[in-house]
């Protein structure tokens, strides 16, 4: 018997070695899950943040919304009242500006009426005359001015830019000629 357990023994093929045996799917399956449920809870909390953060976002825009309408209203109204302002000295300004021209028109009147008779003198009574007409109607020009309103002056003025536009320049140019003389004059002597 001996024997034949040896003949059995040397018999017996070797046996091929085992192959790493496949992960098995039951024990996969609840790892996924559990990732999948991680993952899905992860994405819920990024979702609730996202939302606190547009509440926090939406909160903090309200608030700068309602600092900026209170700003914005106190900036139109200190520039009504700086307009407001500005509308009173330009008036003030203008009305003295009107008062002296027509005191500076009257005083030139008067200067060529109390010049009419040295001129009558010098040149002869049709320049006398010449000279007395046109100081009569400087000192009129004076008192229409002074008896006018600043709306009105502004209305002859377009009117008469309108009607003789070419004249309107000369006089402007002239004016701002005689202006910068003035100014430059008054800045060379400080």
């Amino acid at each position: 018997m001996a024997e034949t357990t040896v003949k059995k023994t040397a018999a017996k093929k070797p046996a091929a070695p085992k192959k790493a045996a496949a992960p098995k799917s039951a024990p996969a399956a609840p790892v996924a899950a559990e990732a999948k449920a991680k993952f899905a809870k992860a994405i819920e909390e990024a979702k609730a943040g996202a939302q606190a953060l547009s509440k926090e976002a939406q909160a903090k825009a309200g608030v700068y919304k309602e600092q900026l309408s209170a700003k914005s209203g106190d900036w139109a109204a200190e520039a009504k009242d700086a307009a407001g302002q500005a509308k009173e000295k330009a008036t003030e300004l203008a009305y003295e500006g009107k008062t002296k021209a027509s005191d500076a028109l009257s005083s030139l009147g008067k200067v060529v009426s109390d010049s009419a008779g040295s001129i009558d003198e010098k040149l002869g009574t049709k320049y006398g005359d010449y000279a007395r007409t046109a100081a009569r109607s400087m000192q009129e020009t004076a008192a229409k001015i002074e008896a006018k309103d600043l709306g009105e002056l502004g209305d002859d003025a377009k009117e008469f830019v309108r009607k003789s536009p070419g004249v309107a320049i000369g006089i402007a140019a002239v004016a701002g000629f005689l202006l910068a003389r003035v100014l430059k004059g008054g800045s060379s002597n400080n």
